[in-house]
């Protein structure tokens, strides 16, 4: 089929680290050559889509930053549409606080001692690369106090590195909802709805006509699954069992972005 449009993952399939991952640029320009328009669809909520553009194109990869849609997109639109006007308790870096404060949001940054000096609506849970027993403790003791809603950026609980995987937003938020013994109202990234829409609309195009890849199953191949055609990338997943077990079935499994040409000109690449 002639697809129209094409959801990449970026950390674990195109690149890892700083570092670009092996048939990428094959599989990049089999999506040029056949004028399939391409959105780099990232679990990643601490940089913008200017910063993680320069972070692509240092590893190689030419992307503007329209073509970049992140966690902290998806978070910052369900704000707007669930929490407007409201005022933010982050627990998370300066990235995330400067993505929110940018589109209007006053924001409150957990800190190590004590409860906020000014009032909070609604609890933001995120990647903390200072997160500590301290920092847990406050936010758990705000939440209670306030009995604010807790919204995670996304549920990556360990995220690629070229050093190997470290933990991610996801090991966060259950440490925040497992202590205050609730469920968050949403955890946003993939595969949250909103970051579907949000996507589709991107590229204007029809779930049927869309293409998803990536490395995950539960967060790309969950994003794209029952409508659109999933591929998983084995960077990810090298154990065949785990997709066997798994509650999503991608419709193709690769080795490499480079296997991306074959599936898009109707080769049988299952």
């Amino acid at each position: 089929m002639a697809y129209q449009g094409a959801i990449l993952d970026v950390d674990g399939t195109v690149v890892r680290g700083e570092e670009q991952l092996p048939g990428a640029a094959e599989g990049l320009a089999a999506l040029e050559s056949r004028a399939v328009p391409r959105l780099f669809v990232s679990n990643n909520p601490t940089r913008p889509p200017t910063a993680y553009a320069e972070k692509l194109r240092r590893a190689g990869v030419d992307a503007a930053p329209d073509e970049i849609l992140t966690a902290g997109a998806s978070t910052v639109s369900y704000l707007g549409r669930h929490h407007p006007g409201e005022t933010v308790y982050l627990v998370g870096e300066r990235g995330l606080r400067d993505q929110l404060a940018s589109a209007g949001f006053d924001v409150v940054v957990a800190g190590r001692h004590g409860n906020p000096e000014r009032g909070v609506d609604v609890a933001v849970v995120s990647i903390d690369r200072e997160f500590d027993y301290d920092t847990l403790t406050t936010a758990v003791r705000t939440i209670r106090t306030e009995d604010l809603p807790v919204v995670g950026t996304d549920p990556d609980a360990v995220i690629p590195a070229a050093e190997g995987d470290v933990p991610g937003s996801g090991a966060m938020i259950a440490a925040v909802a497992g202590a205050v013994e609730r469920e968050p109202e949403a955890v946003l990234g993939k595969p949250h709805g909103i970051t579907r829409e949000l996507a589709l609309n991107r590229l204007d195009c029809d779930p049927a006509d869309c293409l998803v890849v990536g490395d995950r199953l539960d967060t790309d191949i969950a994003l794209g699954a029952d409508e659109m055609t999933t591929v998983l990338v084995r960077s990810g997943v090298r154990d065949s069992s785990r997709v066997e077990r798994s509650a999503v079935t991608p419709d193709f499994v690769v080795d490499s972005l480079a296997d991306l040409g074959a599936i898009l000109d109707g080769e049988d690449q299952r």
